[in-house]
C-alpha cells in the first residue's frame, strides 16, 4: 500500500506537460465541445442528408479512425510525443475545413470530414498519455493524467454549454460553429506543438520491473471494452429509459449529463489522489465493482412508482459516476505503469483501440439489450462489468503480481 500523494496546483499543472500545454488542452476541449454533440445536427440540418445516412458516416468515420492506432503507437515510440498530439489536433482541423467546404445533399465530403475527426479524436488521448507520463512518473503522472481530463471534461461542457445557446441563429449559426471549431482546433495544435517534447526510445522495464506485461495487459484490454459502457450510459442509456421507457420530461436527463460533467471537473483529481494510496489494479476492480452496483441501482430505480423512478435514477446516477471517475483514474495509470518504455507508445495504442471499440459498440448494445427490457440491460451490464472486475484483479491475471 502505498502512502497518498499530494499535488498542488503548480505541480499539477508542471506535471501536465505545463501552462501551454495546459491551454492546449483547453482550447482542444472547447472546441470540440462546440460541435461534437451537433455533428449530426450538422449533416441534417446544414447539408440536408438523410439522417441514417448522417449516423452511419458519423459511425463509419469513428470506427475507421481506429485504423491509425497502430500507426500512432510506432511514431510514439520513436519518441514524438508533442508532434503527435498537435498532428492529431491539426487532422482535425482538416477534417472541420472538409466539413465547410461539402455541399449540400453529398454525403461522401460528409463521411471524409467525419474519418478525419475520428481520426483525429482517436489519436488524441494516446498522445497524451504518452506525453503526460514523459514529463511525470508514479503517482504524480497519475495526477497529472486526471487533471488533464477534468479539464477536458470542463472545455468539453462549456463548448457544449456556448454551442446551445448559438443554436437559435440556425444553419449559419452551425457553420459558424464549425469555423470556430476549425480555429480553436488549430490554436491548440500550434500551443502543443510549442512545447517541444519527445522522448529518448527506451529500453527499460515497466514501472512495476516487469518486461513481459502481455499476458496481463490481454486481459486488461478485454475488460476496458466493457468498462468503457460506462462513459455512454448518462448520454444513451439513461435518456432512453427516461424518455422512452418511463415517459418522463428530457429535463431528467439532461439534468444528469450536466451532473455527470460537474462531478467529473471537480472530483476526478481529488478521487485520483485518495485511490493512490492502493494499487492500481485494485482499484480499477473497485470502479468495476461500484459501476456495476449503480447498474443495479438502475434496476431497482426504474421498479419504482413513475413519480419516483426518475428522482431515484439522478441519485443513483451519482454513484455512476463515482465509479467512473475512478475507472478512469486508474485505467489508463495502470497501462502506463504495465508497460516497459520502449512499448509505451504501443500499449497506450492497443489501450485505445480498446476504448475507442468499446465505445463505438455500446450504443448497438445498449439498445438492443433496453428493447428486452430493465432486467436485461441492467442485469446484463452488471455481470459483465462484475466479471471484467474479478479479471483485472491481481489474482484474475496470469504472471507476478505488479506493484501497479
Amino acid at each position: 500500500m502505498a502512502t497518498t500523494t499530494k499535488i498542488r496546483p503548480r505541480a499539477l499543472v508542471r506535471a501536465s506537460g505545463g501552462p501551454r500545454y495546459a491551454a492546449a488542452l483547453a482550447v482542444d476541449a472547447l472546441g470540440t465541445g462546440l460541435l461534437r454533440p451537433f455533428l449530426l445536427l450538422y449533416g441534417v440540418t446544414v447539408l440536408r442528408l438523410p439522417a441514417s445516412a448522417t449516423g452511419i458516416a458519423l459511425t463509419v468515420g469513428a470506427v475507421a479512425g481506429l485504423g491509425c492506432m497502430p500507426a500512432v503507437g510506432r511514431w510514439l515510440d520513436r519518441g514524438a510525443r508533442s508532434t503527435v498530439v498537435a498532428a492529431s489536433m491539426l487532422v482535425r482541423v482538416l477534417g472541420v475545413a472538409l466539413l465547410l467546404a461539402t455541399p449540400p445533399g453529398h454525403v461522401w465530403p460528409f463521411a471524409a470530414a467525419a474519418l478525419f475527426i475520428g481520426i483525429g479524436n482517436q489519436a488524441w488521448p494516446a498522445a497524451h498519455a504518452a506525453l503526460v507520463a514523459t514529463v511525470a512518473h508514479g503517482r504524480e503522472r497519475d495526477a497529472a493524467l486526471a487533471g488533464g481530463r477534468a479539464l477536458r471534461n470542463a472545455g468539453l461542457g462549456a463548448g457544449a454549454l456556448l454551442a446551445t445557446a448559438c443554436l437559435a441563429g440556425g444553419t449559419t449559426a452551425l457553420q459558424a460553429l464549425a469555423g470556430g471549431t476549425g480555429l480553436a482546433y488549430l490554436t491548440a495544435a500550434a500551443l502543443a506543438w510549442s512545447v517541444h517534447l519527445r522522448a529518448h526510445p527506451a529500453t527499460g522495464p515497466a514501472e512495476d520491473g516487469d518486461d513481459a506485461p502481455a499476458p496481463r495487459m490481454g486481459a486488461l484490454l478485454a475488460a476496458n471494452v466493457v468498462y468503457v459502457f460506462c462513459l455512454n450510459i448518462t448520454e444513451i442509456a439513461l435518456p432512453l429509459v427516461l424518455v422512452t421507457q418511463l415517459h418522463v420530461s428530457p429535463v431528467w436527463a439532461a439534468a444528469i449529463v450536466v451532473a455527470n460533467t460537474v462531478l467529473v471537473v471537480t472530483l476526478q483529481v481529488p478521487v485520483t489522489v485518495v485511490m493512490s494510496r492502493f494499487a492500481r489494479r485494485t482499484v480499477l476492480a473497485l470502479a468495476g465493482v461500484v459501476i456495476a452496483a449503480s447498474y443495479l441501482g438502475f434496476l431497482a430505480a426504474t421498479a419504482l412508482a413513475p413519480g419516483w423512478a426518475a428522482p431515484a435514477i439522478a441519485a443513483v446516477s451519482v454513484v455512476g459516476t463515482i465509479g467512473e471517475i475512478i475507472y478512469a483514474g486508474s485505467a489508463t495509470a495502470l497501462v502506463t505503469a504495465l508497460a516497459p518504455a520502449h512499448v509505451l507508445g504501443r500499449a497506450l495504442a492497443r489501450f485505445q483501440l480498446s476504448t475507442g471499440f468499446g465505445l463505438a459498440v455500446s450504443p448497438a448494445v445498449i439498445t438492443a439489450l433496453a428493447s428486452h427490457g430493465e432486467a436485461a440491460l441492467w442485469g446484463s451490464l452488471a455481470a459483465a462489468t462484475l466479471v471484467s472486475a474479478a479479471a483485472v484483479t491481481p489474482r484474475g491475471c496470469r504472471g507476478r503480481t505488479p506493484r501497479g
